[in-house]
């Protein structure tokens, strides 16, 4: 078997929904296409893969989580010739791709799920989770509570219940069927064929149900994807596949196996307490959450964001700091959603490019790979008048001109959602051609964050050890590997900040950000940050 080159342990991640992305033919809705036009801005801004949502063909009541065909493209969004143009164009830029992988549910309209509800003896009645009643599985968690009031529905043409972890409209697959074990096989081998580069798998945790359990994380979840990775390693290496677990870090820690599960796994936990840190000015949440983080293995990475198309989960927080960051970020009801927060990174920030800058400056610092959404790069806004997580995932804005540049101006068709035309964040204010124009815009900011991580590998694979600066305000570590070393300094406070630390060596160098007044005597280390202001310094 080939050995992998772990190329995803130091990958900047890039995330696309392609309908909100593109749009091509003028029909409303961005396509592949399009997508494949806009390659070069995303090459440029220098990250090494992008993800793609689900473009599948779908209902679309879930963005595209609803599937019902695996194996071709969303007509609005193209066809299978398209989506091979757009990996042969992105490979040629260096660009990898990862799509989503949905291994969980299908939607209600998938042919498999049509037959099984036909009667109790379909033959494809046992692809999916069926009951007489609906107290089984008593007590799991509903995840979609502020529109579902059960994990079960039921079918009134058989009279039988059918189990479904998100939406109704989502039926859950039976894994313990094993002919939807091997079906679901085909499925990750077709689009690996086709030349992806490997899936981020959607709400792994679920695979599996047992009476007397939350249903979640069960060792024969853990068996299956040990499957799914052998098949990968055997026949697609240096293909990766990323965990999507909403869950702490050690109940994450299990899908990384011993380097034989998952390549990559998101690290939830981290995320809203960076936003947590930024608030109180205190960088102490997100101490505790990383030192409880538990070790990985060598060939395994953590990947860390702070938006993207789901609402900011705060599932991984205490009741009380739940109710503080709404009561922060949040403090009008649209804003809120299921237990979390739908808005876009530029929103929660107050439009600050400072605390915009500040935050993605700790994302690029903190171990793991980093995803940016897309549009955060040039600080889009978001639309809580929209219904559900709509409002984060509207048109990208190009231009000034009709449409933000997302359709053809001579287009007769409406976006399939009304681009942003608030005073703040209007799309004739914020978008890629002026953010482009000026050197001094988030967007020239991002590509000068994601060339300068690059350029230093302990921010990708170093250890992370906690320095002590002299106040909570300053959040102080240090990424090592056996060669270099990177201390990072970041003032989460709106006022100055002088900093003083123990420092071995001559001055350091800076490699990013700025600090006025240093001064290296008798072995301390003393320098001021300004507000929201942070620095890295290399030994």
């Amino acid at each position: 078997m080939k050995t992998h080159n772990l190329w995803y342990k130091d990958a900047v991640f890039y995330q696309v929904y392609v309908r909100a992305f593109s749009d091509s033919d003028g029909d409303g809705h961005g396509d592949i296409p399009g997508l494949t036009s806009r390659l070069d801005y995303i090459a440029d801004l220098g990250v090494d893969c992008i993800w793609i949502m689900p473009m599948y063909p779908s209902p679309l009541k879930d963005d595209g989580y609803d599937i019902s065909d695996y194996f071709s493209i969303h007509p609005d969004y193209g066809t299978l010739e398209d989506f091979k143009t757009f990996l042969n164009e992105a490979h040629k830029r260096g660009l990898r791709v990862i799509t989503d992988l949905v291994l969980n549910h299908t939607s209600d309209q998938h042919p498999w799920f049509q037959e099984s509800r036909k009667s109790k003896d379909n033959p494809y009645r046992d692809y999916y989770v069926w009951s007489d009643t609906n107290e089984k599985y008593k007590g799991v968690r509903i995840i979609f509570l502020d529109v579902e009031p059960s994990n079960w529905t039921l079918d009134e043409q058989t009279g039988q219940y059918f189990w479904h972890r998100f939406y109704s409209s989502q039926p859950d697959l039976n894994y313990d069927n094993p002919v939807v074990r091997a079906e679901m096989k085909n499925v990750i081998r077709y689009w690996l064929d086709l030349g992806v580069d490997g899936y981020r798998a959607d709400a792994v945790p679920y695979l599996i149900e047992r009476e007397g359990t939350s249903c979640e994380n069960l060792p024969e979840t853990h068996d299956y994807l040990k499957e799914v990775r052998k098949l990968i390693d055997e026949e697609y290496p240096d293909r990766i596949i990323l965990c999507e677990s909403n869950m702490w870090p050690e109940d994450v820690r299990p899908y990384f196996g011993d380097g034989d599960e998952f390549h990559m796994g998101f690290h939830f936990p981290i995320m809203p307490r960076i936003f947590m840190a930024l608030k109180k000015g205190d960088y102490r949440d997100m101490k505790i959450i990383l030192d409880r983080t538990p070790d990985i293995p060598e060939s395994c990475q953590w990947v860390t964001f702070l938006r993207n198309h789901d609402e900011l989960t705060l599932e991984m927080v205490t009741e009380a700091d739940r109710k503080w960051m709404w009561e922060k970020y949040a403090p009008e009801p649209r804003m809120r959603l299921n237990l979390g927060i739908r808005r876009r990174l530029a929103a929660l920030l107050d439009n600050d490019e400072r605390k915009i800058r500040l935050i993605n400056t700790l994302l690029f610092s903190l171990p793991g790979s980093p995803i940016v959404y897309y549009g955060d790069e040039i600080g889009m806004g978001d639309n809580i008048w929209l219904d559900d997580r709509n409002g984060v995932r509207t048109p990208m804005q190009w231009t000034a001109g009709k449409h933000a540049g997302f359709m053809p101006e001579n287009a007769s068709s409406e976006p399939y959602a009304p681009v942003i035309r608030s005073e703040e964040f209007g799309y004739t204010k914020v978008n890629v051609a002026a953010a482009r124009a000026n050197e001094d815009s988030i967007y020239h900011f991002m590509k000068d964050l994601i060339r300068t991580r690059k350029s230093y590998p302990a921010l990708a694979a170093g250890r992370l050890s906690w320095i002590e600066a002299g106040s909570e305000a300053i959040a102080a570590y240090r990424r090592s590997t056996g060669t270099e070393s990177i201390v990072c300094l970041n003032n989460l406070q709106d006022q100055p900040h002088p900093v003083e630390m123990e420092w071995q060596g001559p001055l350091p160098e800076v490699a990013f950000g700025n600090a006025d007044d240093f001064v290296l005597e008798n072995g301390q280390l003393q320098l001021i940050l300004p507000p929201y202001g942070f620095v890295w310094l290399v030994i």
